[in-house]
């Protein structure tokens, strides 16, 4: 996925097409929170024969790149962003809004780039908090059940 990231095109997102740029994002962060869902379901129900917590660090890893992307299709419109240049810079600016350190470096200054980065914020607290909540109560779960059994009777 990281590879891809680095070497799709996103000349066809961006200011040269709007509609097509959004629709697409959020289509994308749709389908994501979708999935991420039903994953979550697969951990409450405990569903046999399913692996949700790999597929749950996949489809968040995938948000961050999504989020990324957009980024940097939006830091390619002059004014959108100050300091983000590269795929790089936009893995970097993603990171560190989803961590809320903001080190003040990668600025959003067009109100579109403001708009993304609180979209980023609240699908964070609200489907990426979901997930690594429901990842941590099923591993937690798994060891606990392991450790029962390994007591003497």
């Amino acid at each position: 996925m990281t590879v891809a990231y680095f070497v799709l095109p996103l000349d066809g997102f961006g200011a040269r097409r709007p509609e097509v740029s959004w629709t697409v994002f959020i289509a994308v962060l749709a389908v994501l929170a979708c999935l991420l869902l039903l994953q979550i379901r697969n951990i409450l129900l405990d569903k046999p024969g399913t692996h949700p917590v790999v597929s749950i660090l996949l489809l968040m890893f995938l948000s961050l790149l999504i989020f990324s992307a957009t980024y940097y299709a939006l830091a390619r419109n002059q004014g959108a962003f100050v300091g983000l240049q590269t795929r790089l810079d936009a893995l970097y600016f993603t990171v560190i809004t989803l961590a809320t350190v903001g080190y003040g470096d990668v600025v959003p200054q067009s109100q579109t780039a403001r708009l993304v980065t609180m979209v980023q914020i609240l699908y964070s607290f609200v489907f990426l908090t979901a997930s690594a909540t429901a990842v941590t109560r099923r591993l937690r779960s798994r060891v606990g059940d392991r450790l029962g059994q390994n007591e003497p009777r």
